[in-house]
């Protein structure tokens, strides 16, 4: 079993260690991806919802040249206790290293950690909302609550929660860790002393925030709140049967608030107005989205209504029908809606009138053309039954009411589909 330098100190990014066992993990184009084990580690692997550490180690060859191997993974084996940090080079066994931590990672994570057991805390006080699941991200963290979201997380109760947590950071309140028995551990528990237990046995590590929170985690951490240096909700997601809180915290949180100001500093300057007039200005500018698109909605249907009248005009009755045909694409009909009001607005205006109408999104692709079919009322037959019918016919598909009709076919065979129906029209009539 490898030993963990950083259970004792988390602030330990710099070690001496003995390599015990290399494997190869993988070879591609020629590359080879290894594994080395340690007696002895400062390097944390993924665990908890932790991410590893990264870093490096160095290694003298016997011929006195550096070498220095970047480790770009670490992993742990549950069954026997033992670290497997991932390289691209290979170290002999019984090679003497010393491994360099990433120390700007490390305090990262023991930053995200350390707030999220902090957040934790504060949410079960606060709501009573137990966190089931606890994620840390490149960018932000995320933990998962057992809460209704629309009946307990209002924006009220998530800024009681967030001046908690910094008020606790802001306390600079010590974070301990200690080592316990299960039957302590146990015991805290039944007296609501501790906040979750793991189901291993044997003594457990317990990371305790003085006054506030007490907690069994194998993760790195910060000595003290202070260092936490400040944490920031994102924002809230329902999430099957929880709700998922993002969350930042250190120097997380300060890029995070700088983003965030440079993004709405930079709205109001292209709105021309001041950063807290951003808010009002949006609704005014949805107000008139809507308005405009209620405008372009009423003179659309009357652009459709004058040439369907000219349509009507153009197209005179044929031994008592008019069939009135038309291939649409965009942008004369952006999209098949728009045949569909056109084919209504034919049908809808004029006796004896059928509108046989094909909208394809290309003209020259190979995707699947739109037919509309409908009939003005003082016609007997149903529209949905000859579409069916002869797209079947035809390899195509479709259906709909007595007065209107839909479906596709492929283009084809689009126009064998139009004739076909021209055709059935003329025989009804």
């Amino acid at each position: 079993m490898t030993e963990r330098l950083y259970y004792a100190d988390s602030f330990l990014t710099s070690f001496d260690a003995v390599v015990t066992d290399i494997q190869e993990v993988s070879r591609a184009n020629g590359l080879s991806l290894w594994r080395v084990e340690l007696n002895r580690s400062a390097f944390y692997p993924t665990s908890g919802g932790q991410p590893y550490d990264t870093g490096r180690l160095l290694a003298t060859a016997r011929s006195g040249a550096e070498l220095s191997a970047e480790i770009v993974g670490v992993e742990e084996d549950e069954q026997d206790g033992r670290v497997w940090h991932h390289t691209a080079k290979p170290l002999v066994a019984g090679t003497h290293v010393r491994g360099v931590v990433d120390a700007a990672r490390r305090l990262d994570h023991m930053q995200q950690h350390s707030g999220q057991h902090l957040l934790s805390a504060a949410f079960l006080q606060i709501c009573g909302a137990p966190t089931v699941s606890f994620h840390l991200g490149e960018a932000s963290s995320t933990i998962d609550l057992t809460v209704d979201m629309a009946g307990r997380l209002t924006d009220a109760t998530l800024q009681q929660v967030e001046d908690l947590a910094n008020q606790i950071i802001a306390d600079d309140r010590s974070v301990t860790v200690t080592v316990a028995s299960r039957e302590q551990a146990e015991a805290w528990l039944a007296a609501g002393e501790l906040r979750k237990l793991p189901p291993r046995v044997g003594n457990l590590r317990i990371v305790d925030i003085a006054d506030f929170d007490r907690n069994a985690c194998g993760g790195t951490h910060v000595r003290s709140t202070g260092q936490i240096g400040g944490l920031y909700l994102r924002g809230t997601e329902k999430i099957k049967q929880a709700v998922r809180v993002e969350f930042v915290c250190g120097l997380r949180a300060m890029h995070a608030a700088r983003d965030d100001f440079h993004t709405l500093t930079d709205a109001a300057r292209k709105l021309s107005i001041g950063p807290k007039e951003v808010p009002e200005a949006i609704l005014r500018l949805q107000a008139d989205a809507k308005h405009t698109a209620r405008q372009i909605r009423t003179l659309s249907g009357e652009l459709v209504r004058y040439r369907a009248e000219e349509l009507v005009r153009q197209t005179p009755l044929d031994k008592g029908l008019r069939c009135v045909r038309l291939q649409l694409t965009p942008p004369d009909a952006p999209d098949a809606g728009h045949a569909k009001l056109l084919a209504s607005k034919l049908t809808a205006q004029s006796e004896r009138t059928v509108a046989l109408l094909s909208w394809t999104s290309d003209a020259g692709g190979t995707d699947a053309a739109t037919i509309i079919f409908s009939r003005s009322g003082d016609l007997a037959f149903d529209c949905g039954t000859v579409l069916r019918e002869t797209l079947a016919a035809n390899g195509g598909r479709g259906g709909g009411s007595k007065d209107m009709a839909q479906g596709s076919v492929s283009q084809e065979r689009l126009q064998a589909a139009m004739d076909s129906l021209a055709g059935v029209c003329s025989e009804i009539s």
